[in-house]
């Protein structure tokens, strides 16, 4: 019997190890893909492609359930934060989505509201204001230790680097100008930079600067069931992306994640990220309800939690997990070539 799952956001980094991840299990699956773009290398990778409508768009619930009907999807797996409000109030009509429920999203989308759960249940958290309007951003910053400790901002509700910035008065802005590319040198800046915001506008987080390892954590659960946990370390990044990882049995962060997990109600794959503070503590950052962008690194360590995530929204008996500790990641660039829109080649 073959399967048929449709896969959303295949325009993303991390889809080329989502679909990797689906026919590694080695059943016969038939992979529909979809994208608010056309011209998105995963479509090329998919046995058939849609172009959907944003969804912020009226219809974009009623197109994904029109193809789920079209191609007799047996499931579908989200990969995009925008879209799982939406889907988490279908889920399971007419057919099973591996989202969690509407309320858990709500809540895993505010990082503000993560924090404080945090918080109540033990998990370290780092130290944090909410600012709308200019004054209250300089005061927060202030109060976070500025000038003499750096500071991060970003949208209350974004998903990765968007509107990422560092505080940091000891920047060099000529060295960062002669020797680092813009993804990295546009990341920091200065108080005074940030006047461009205006007086008033959507709200940020302002929290302390953490310098130390920063980590992913890949989760399986079922309600208060977690099934598996993986922590891998982000040893080099680019436009917030993994390049290089490994796979660590970090006891203290597993157990903080179940803990997470367990209290929130989190359900299929999903994730956190976690950093150290000067003293080695970890702290959370932020939770990602959805397959997450290097989730194949578990895949090659042994859990395939994104296979998983599938077998428990067809609520098929779920395999066994053995992680092999210390896998290690290294993403290199790959290529393929199209003619008239078929693919012709990869490497």
């Amino acid at each position: 019997m073959t399967l048929t799952i449709l896969v959303t956001g295949v325009g993303s980094p991390g889809t080329i190890g989502t679909l990797y991840s689906l026919k590694k299990s080695r059943r016969r699956i038939r992979i529909v893909g979809v994208d608010i773009r056309s011209d998105v290398v995963g479509r090329y990778f998919c046995d058939k492609f849609y172009q959907i409508p944003n969804p912020r768009d009226y219809n974009f619930l009623s197109e994904i359930l029109n193809i789920c009907d079209i191609e007799n999807i047996d499931t579908v797996l989200p990969q995009v934060n925008e879209e799982l409000f939406k889907l988490s109030l279908v889920r399971g009509r007419p057919v099973p989505i591996a989202v969690s429920d509407s309320e858990v999203i709500k809540l895993t989308n505010s990082k503000a509201a993560l924090i404080e759960l945090s918080k109540s249940i033990g998990v370290p958290t780092p130290e944090y204001y909410l600012a709308e309007t200019l004054t209250q951003l300089e005061e927060s910053i202030c109060k976070l230790g500025y000038p003499e400790k750096s500071v991060v901002i970003k949208p209350a509700i974004s998903r990765g680097m968007i509107g990422l910035r560092i505080i940091d008065a000891s920047i060099d802005k000529k060295r960062l100008f002669y020797n680092e590319k813009p993804e990295k040198a546009s990341v920091y800046v200065g108080k005074e930079d940030l006047h461009f915001l205006g007086e008033k506008f959507p709200e940020l987080i302002v929290m302390e600067y953490l310098p130390g390892k920063e980590y992913s954590v890949d989760v399986l659960a079922k309600k208060n069931d977690v099934v598996v946990v993986v922590p891998r370390t982000r040893d080099l990044m680019r436009t917030g992306i993994t390049f290089i990882g490994t796979v660590e049995n970090n006891e203290e962060i597993i157990g903080y994640s179940r803990k997470l997990s367990e209290k929130i109600g989190l359900e299929y794959a999903h994730g956190y990220q976690f950093k150290l503070d000067a003293e080695g503590v970890p702290k959370i950052m932020e939770c990602n309800p959805r397959i997450q962008g290097t989730m194949v690194l578990s895949t090659f360590a042994g859990a395939n939690i994104i296979y998983g995530a599938l077998k428990m929204a067809l609520d098929e008996e779920l395999p066994e997990f053995n992680v092999r500790w210390g896998t290690r990641l290294f993403r290199d660039w790959g290529a393929i070539s199209v003619f008239n829109d078929q693919k012709t080649g990869s490497c």
